[in-house]
């Protein structure tokens, strides 16, 4: 059985892949653990929604969204070993998705007040947790705590993905709810 409780973080640190302790207050812990939110926002939209294929893109996001706090959290000395790390073809995939979605959504010009749907709010919550998210790791990177861009670039996507994830569900709702004549 796995251990939940190792008592190691009690003292207000917390282990980073590798040797290195930080504070729990750490721009890395931080940026990583708001990565955690989302990603558990996202398996609320994932377990409220009824859309087979939101599910599925859902899943596969949540799954890039540990290799990306596994690279948040890996000490420099471990980066190369690690070999954890967002890439080119990851940020791809998102834009490829968004592109396939857009096609059978149209995306209104205009601000969006959450809460039509329960799967679409907790997509809207989980997209302002990416963005959040987005501007700490922006800031490792500015000040030279991580190397590599394509984190931002990833969660800069997923946040557009992930908006129009919640139209495509809306839109979707609203279809399957208009009377028949």
């Amino acid at each position: 059985m796995a251990k939940v409780t190792t008592g190691t973080g009690d003292t207000g640190y917390t282990g980073l892949i590798g040797a290195e302790r930080v504070a729990k207050y750490d721009p890395r812990p931080e940026t990583f653990g708001t990565v955690d939110e989302a990603t558990s926002a996202l398996g609320l939209a994932r377990a409220t929604t009824k859309d087979q294929k939101v599910k599925e893109i859902i899943y596969r996001i949540q799954n890039e969204l540990y290799l990306l706090m596994g690279e948040l959290a890996t000490t420099a000395e471990n980066y190369e070993k690690m070999g954890l790390r967002m890439t080119v073809e990851h940020v791809r995939w998102l834009e490829e998705v968004e592109e396939s979605l857009k096609e059978e959504v149209e995306i209104p010009n205009k601000f969006i007040i959450p809460g039509d749907t329960p799967d679409g709010a907790a997509l809207d919550l989980a997209r302002t947790i990416i963005r959040r998210a987005e501007r700490m790791a922006v800031k490792l990177l500015h000040d030279g705590i991580i190397q590599n861009s394509e984190v931002i670039r990833y969660l800069n996507r997923l946040s557009d993905l992930v908006f129009i994830l919640a139209r495509y569900i809306e839109v979707k709702s609203s279809l399957a709810q208009r009377p028949e004549h």
